[in-house]
């Protein structure tokens, strides 16, 4: 066949060589806007590293090859031991490596710790979400266990090191360790109440023996597990170590890896407890109510996935139309293509200001902030995870036919997209965990409306939203069966809200336009055609590095 008919035209190259936080705006601005100032060249250095190693080739390189290569179990040594190991392909434990050194388990030890983890959070996510799973488990489990003071003192300098340390060995031989989560079992579902694990105590104290099937365990070659067990006076917290003091293995038989539809690079296992050591983490009884800011961490983090994907799929539909030319120029020229790149660059900045804003309440710790993330988190996660599915879609058909092959990274992304939405609670436990907020906790109304409230008389179409959503909010009676309705509204003002304090006119123009004043179609790319819409996507375009790796035109 001849060379000619070879001869490669009109194609984009890979996004590669890019800082993918400095090329972030909305993100780098989040960054900046809740910092102290004295933070914020150490948190620019620390995320800017993190950042140009998230867009390096290598990295992607990593991400890539963790996804190729799932987990694999293996029950049983040659000899017939049982061993109950995972194995991961070496690029998982590069990943997993960088992340922990880049402080990601360590939001709760240092001053802008949650803005600076959520950040790098949503970066390095960037590269392969996969691992962030026993990140985020880690990070979450820090104040289940400041609960238990004595496991606190013990655990938390390791879970919040910046050491990785794989392999099966007794935590206290090690600088730095992972954590697990077993909470889920087959007849209850997120009815965690009906789990039916036994706890019985021991002569020990605080120590018990368990017994029971865990129908998702998540990462399970962590060095620890966080889990609910009925004990003799309810349901109670636990942690199951992996290996025990003495240096024998705890009763922890993994059945088998799940078979999931994304997060391939990570291990979800079905375990069985039969004999099995814990320690009690909390009140016996009060095991929900231990677990509930390890919940809420997780569900933050939740957020910030569903965020980093977004931002990855932009990212890359903007590359990609950047170079590509039909019909006469560039892509990213032709105006149909320009208002489906800005509606979707709108979702990502609007999903990015949100989660960054919910790290700030973290940070700041006050009363008016718990208050504010107790109806805010499970709006956001409700709405933002949702957001994502439809953007991984429409961004990959931004690409064509490249974007439905494996090598483009985009059926990844779209692979990965549902996940956030169903863990930590799916779409109706967000809603009604937010209806129980509005109904029990009259506090985390008033901070949410004091919050939105910031931005009244700057946009009339926000202010009419506001209006909308109260007199929704009057007659909560009944409310149940359009929860989902009143919560998407509540993520959507206050998206809003936050957009038109901080974002550039037009993007929060073309924000309030299309989501509150209803001048939009049912699908991406029905902006109002008088908006400024190039000025969204310029600003959503991810840039040129000084590596010499190209970005943009």
């Amino acid at each position: 066949m001849a060379a000619s008919t070879h001869t490669v035209t009109n194609q984009a190259p890979p996004l590669v060589g890019y800082d993918v936080f400095t090329s972030d705006r909305a993100l780098t601005e989040a960054v900046e806007r809740h910092l102290d100032p004295e933070l914020l060249d150490g948190a620019r250095a620390e995320l800017g590293a993190l950042g140009a190693a998230a867009g390096s080739a290598e990295v992607q390189e990593w991400g890539a090859r963790a996804d190729e290569n799932p987990p694999k179990l293996r029950t049983h040594d040659r000899y017939g031991h049982r061993i109950d190991e995972v194995d991961f392909h070496p690029a998982w434990h590069r990943l997993l490596d960088r992340a922990v050194s880049a402080g990601l388990t360590s939001a709760w030890t240092r001053p802008g710790g949650h803005v600076r983890r959520a950040a790098g959070f949503l970066v390095w996510t960037q590269a392969e979400a996969g691992h962030g799973c026993p990140v985020s488990m880690t990070h979450a489990a820090v104040p289940a266990l400041r609960t238990e003071p004595s496991l606190a003192a013990v655990w938390e300098p390791k879970l919040t090191s910046t050491v990785y340390e794989p392999g099966l060995r007794p935590a206290a031989q090690k600088t730095g360790v992972l954590l697990g989560m077993g909470m889920t079992e087959k007849q209850g579902g997120s009815d965690v109440r009906a789990n039916t694990t036994s706890a019985e105590p021991l002569s020990e104290p605080d120590a018990y023996v368990l017994r029971g099937h865990k129908w998702f365990c998540s990462a399970p070659m962590s060095d620890g597990f966080l889990v609910l067990a009925q004990a003799p006076d309810g349901l109670t917290c636990f942690l199951v170590p992996r290996v025990l003091d003495d240096g024998t293995r705890n009763a922890f038989a993994i059945q088998r890896l799940k078979d999931k539809l994304g997060n391939r690079s990570n291990a979800s296992a079905e375990v069985e407890f039969d004999g099995t050591w814990a320690r009690r983490v909390g009140e016996e009884g009060r095991g929900v109510r231990t677990i509930i800011e390890m919940v809420a961490a997780t569900r933050l983090d939740c957020v910030l996935g569903s965020a980093a994907l977004m931002r990855q799929a932009v990212a890359q539909a903007v590359h990609h139309t950047t170079y590509r030319s039909a019909f006469g120029g560039p892509l990213i020229d032709k105006p149909l293509m320009r208002n489906v790149l800005a509606d979707l660059a709108l979702e990502s900045e609007a999903a990015t200001t949100l989660s960054l804003r919910l790290a700030a309440a973290y940070d700041d710790g006050g009363d008016q902030e718990r208050a504010f993330l107790r109806l805010a988190l499970p709006a956001a996660k409700y709405w933002v995870t949702k957001r994502c599915t439809p953007v991984a879609v429409e961004a990959s058909e931004c690409l064509g036919g490249n974007g439905y092959v494996e090598e483009s990274g985009m059926p990844r992304l779209l692979r990965e997209s549902p996940l956030n939405s169903i863990w930590e609670g799916a779409g109706n436990v967000q809603a009604l965990d937010a209806l129980r907020a509005l109904q029990r906790e009259p506090l985390a109304l008033d901070a949410f409306l004091r919050e939105v409230g910031r931005s009244r008389g700057a946009d009339h179409r926000l202010d009419g939203a506001i209006k909308d959503l109260l007199t929704e909010l009057s007659d909560l009676h009944g409310i149940e069966a359009r929860a989902r309705r009143v919560v998407e509204r509540l993520a959507l003002v206050l998206q809003g809200s936050l957009l038109v304090r901080f974002a550039p006119p037009d993007v929060a123009d073309a924000f309030c336009a299309s989501r509150l004043g209803g001048d939009w179609g049912s699908a991406f790319g029905t902006l109002p055609h008088s908006l400024n819409l190039r000025a969204v996507v310029e600003r959503a375009a991810p840039q040129s590095s000084p590596s010499g790796g190209t970005s943009q035109r």
